[in-house]
C-alpha cells in the first residue's frame, strides 16, 4: 500500500504536510497561502482535487492561515477537536468562518478519513488546546507530534507506535539561551507548554528508538534559534550513542522551513 508524505512548510513563518495515497490525500495543518499550497502539490505533481480533509493541530497563526479557505471556498472538510474549532473562529488570521465544513474530533477517539484510521492525541502547547495526529494505513503507522511543550506518556506512546516520526526540534538551547530574543519570549518556547528543544528529541528518540522505527523528520526549527543542519546534527550523534545509525538503521531529514521537501513514497 504506497503511502505518500511531503513537508510544503515547516516553521515560525507556516507549516503544512502532506499525507496521500495514489487515490486521495489529506492535508495537515495549513499556515502558508492557498496559492503557495497549490504551487507545491502541482510542482510535485499531486492534484489538488484529490485532497479530501485537512487536520488542523491548534490554532496559532502559522498553522491555521488558509484553513477557511480550503473549507468553506474548497469545500473541503476540517477536522479538529471542538476547543481548537473555537479558537479558530475566534482568530483574527482566518477570514472565512468554517460553517459547512467543520468536522469535531475527539482526543485518542479513532476515526475514518477514507483508508486512514486517525487518532488525534494530547500534546502540550500554549493554544486553545493541541493534538498531535497517529494515522495507519495498512502497515503505515504514521505519527505527527509538532509543538511540544514537554514529551508527555501520551505523546510517548503514540510517538513510539510509529515508523514513520514527525517530531519537532524547534531550538538549540544555546542559541536560544544566548539569542536576541527577550527573556519572557525565551522562558516562553523553553517552558512546558513551549517547544521542544534539540536535544529534547534527540534523547527521546534515541531512548526510545525501536527497529520498526524506519523514518524520522525534525519538524518546526525556530529560524532565530536553530537551523537544519545543527538539529540533524544533534539527533544524529544521540542516535549514534546508542548504536543507531542513520542512513541505515533509521533515515533521518530536517525540515527547512520555507522549502517544500522532497515526497517521500512509502510501499
Amino acid at each position: 500500500m504506497k503511502l505518500s508524505f511531503l513537508s510544503l512548510a515547516s516553521g515560525s513563518s507556516g507549516n503544512c504536510y502532506y499525507l496521500g495515497t495514489p487515490e486521495f490525500g489529506v492535508l495537515i495543518d495549513a499556515g502558508i497561502g492557498i496559492r503557495t499550497i497549490k504551487k507545491v502539490l502541482k510542482d510535485k505533481a499531486i492534484d489538488f482535487s484529490k485532497i479530501i480533509a485537512v487536520l488542523i493541530t491548534h490554532d496559532h497563526a502559522d498553522h491555521i492561515k488558509t484553513v477557511g479557505c480550503l473549507g468553506e471556498k474548497h469545500c473541503i472538510p476540517v477536522y479538529t477537536t471542538e476547543a481548537v474549532h473555537r479558537g479558530i473562529n475566534k482568530s483574527r488570521y482566518v477570514e472565512e468562518t468554517l460553517v459547512a465544513s467543520r468536522k469535531v474530533i475527539e482526543k485518542e477517539v479513532p476515526f475514518m478519513i477514507r483508508d486512514f484510521r486517525i487518532t488525534a492525541f494530547e500534546v502540550p502547547h500554549d493554544s486553545t488546546d493541541n493534538v498531535g495526529y497517529y494515522i495507519e494505513y495498512g502497515d503505515h503507522k504514521f505519527t505527527l507530534a509538532t509543538d511540544v511543550g514537554h514529551i508527555t506518556e501520551t505523546v510517548s506512546k503514540y510517538m513510539s507506535m510509529a515508523n514513520h516520526l514527525i517530531i519537532e526540534a524547534n531550538y538549540d538551547e544555546e542559541m536560544l539561551q544566548f539569542g536576541t530574543y527577550p527573556a519572557f519570549l525565551k522562558e516562553r518556547v523553553a517552558s512546558p507548554t513551549g517547544h521542544l528543544s534539540n536535544r529534547e528529541a534527540a534523547e527521546f528518540l534515541a531512548t526510545h528508538y525501536d527497529p520498526k522505527l524506519k523514518d524520522i523528520w525534525l519538524c518546526h526549527l525556530s529560524r532565530d534559534n536553530n537551523h537544519p543542519e545543527l538539529a540533524f546534527k544533534t539527533v544524529d550523534f544521540r542516535l549514534f550513542q546508542e548504536g543507531v545509525r542513520v542512513g541505515k538503521d533509521v533515515s533521518l531529514h530536517a525540515l527547512k522551513r520555507t522549502t517544500p521537501s522532497d515526497i517521500f513514497e512509502f510501499e
